[in-house]
């Protein structure tokens, strides 16, 4: 197991001036990594032209402006980076001790959307409504706090030179901080997320050392689980009938299969360079529901073709490779588990939005990381960069 504190007595350099701090070789500036930055940016910015073109001739969405949601997509794009800096500026340890108090907001505010305070949207009452078109989806901020919480406990007493490994106590600890807003989704009901959710929790627990029994009875009690919320009648018929079509991709393709159907036909019409943006046949004609979020690589498959697609896959496929170095060369396992949590929940996401465009996922209704719209997914995933460069911060000069 790698030596977390091997790096204790590492001495960071003096202060200075501001200026020079700023340019300084510790600066927080120079200490993040850009290239992860710059690829995570290249994708939000670049799916505004993905959500122009999904969103631009739909008049009944964009209120008669056709830059409707490329405005609101940019500006989603731009608080999301804000909020990386600000999470840069905390900085981890300071965050680490926030941890208790971001896991409590989280859990009131989505407590708060099976109040009459909640709304229902494509079949979830998941979402609270601000008014002047704001609205947010406490699940995507769970992801984050289910991540956070669980490095906590977990590397408590490991950092702290008490064990090697993570107790059984510990992860029993760990499993109980996800288990409580997972059930709370699970009322509303949001399947895709509790999905994204399970994941998260084994790429943690499997990142963190902790024995591999815990990993085999988390899938045993998942399938399990499964199992009891099918019998007991908790999934809603639309959600059934999604499982039901992706069984059967020829089952009812004018209805519960459709959305999937019309995405495939965008994404092989699109050929190797693709129609060209603005000049899709099935985005512009409006064949596909919800293009502009749940099936936005409809659009890149259509106008950009398979040479864009494959773009997109190389951008998200940057950001996955960075943030492993970031978890590989943590200096404590606090750092690895966060860096860990962040890159599965990025990974997974990505493979199941995709997968659902492709036919070969279940639609379950999850936004593509940094590409789809949508203000609470967008600002999520840029906390969760900014999670991921605290942690690279955190490393001594020269490593």
């Amino acid at each position: 197991m790698t030596s977390y504190g091997s790096y204790r007595n590492v001495r960071l350099a003096p202060p200075r001036g501001s200026i020079s701090r700023v340019l300084a070789k510790d600066a927080p500036l120079r200490r993040m990594d850009w290239i992860m930055v710059l690829a995570a940016l290249a994708l939000s910015l670049g799916s505004s032209l993905l959500v122009w073109s999904a969103t631009r001739g739909r008049d009944a969405l964009t209120h008669g402006d056709p830059q409707y949601f490329l405005y609101r997509h940019l500006t989603n794009t731009l608080i999301g980076v804000a909020l990386c800096a600000v999470t840069v500026a905390i900085g981890t340890r300071r965050l680490r001790t926030a941890v208790p108090f971001v896991y409590i907001g989280v859990l009131l505010l989505l407590v708060a959307t099976l109040t009459p305070l909640g709304s229902t949207i494509n079949g979830a009452h998941s979402w609270i409504q601000f008014g002047g078109g704001f609205s947010l989806q406490p699940a995507e901020f769970a992801k984050l706090s289910i991540v956070m919480g669980m490095a906590v406990v977990l590397s408590a007493r490991v950092d702290a030179g008490e064990r090697e490994f993570p107790s059984s106590r510990s992860v029993i600890q760990a499993l109980a901080i996800a288990a409580l807003p997972m059930a709370v989704i699970m009322l509303m009901p949001d399947l895709g997320s509790v999905m994204v959710m399970g994941v998260i929790i084994m790429g943690i627990l499997l990142a963190s050392g902790a024995a591999r029994r815990w990993v085999f009875g988390l899938i045993a009690a998942g399938g399990a689980g499964a199992l009891l919320v099918w019998k007991l009648g908790v999934l809603s018929k639309y959600q059934i009938d999604r499982f039901a079509a992706f069984a059967n991709p020829t089952l009812d393709p004018g209805g519960v299969g459709y959305n999937t159907a019309q995405a495939r036909i965008a994404i092989g019409s699109g050929g190797l360079t693709g129609m060209g943006l603005f000049h899709g046949f099935q985005t512009t004609g409006q064949f596909v529901p919800e293009q502009q979020t749940d099936f936005v690589f409809s659009v890149a498959g259509e106008e950009l073709g398979f040479v864009g697609g494959i773009a997109l896959l190389a951008l998200l496929g940057v950001v996955l490779w960075r943030g492993c170095r970031i978890a590989r060369q943590a200096t404590d396992l606090y750092g690895t588990v966060l860096a860990a949590g962040v890159i599965t929940w990025f990974a997974f996401q990505a493979f199941e939005n995709i997968g659902m465009n492709l036919g070969i996922m279940p639609v379950a209704g999850i936004p593509l990381p940094f590409v789809s719209y949508g203000g609470s997914s967008m600002f999520a995933v840029w906390i969760g960069i900014g999670l991921l460069q605290s942690v690279r911060s955190q490393r001594p000069i020269g490593i």
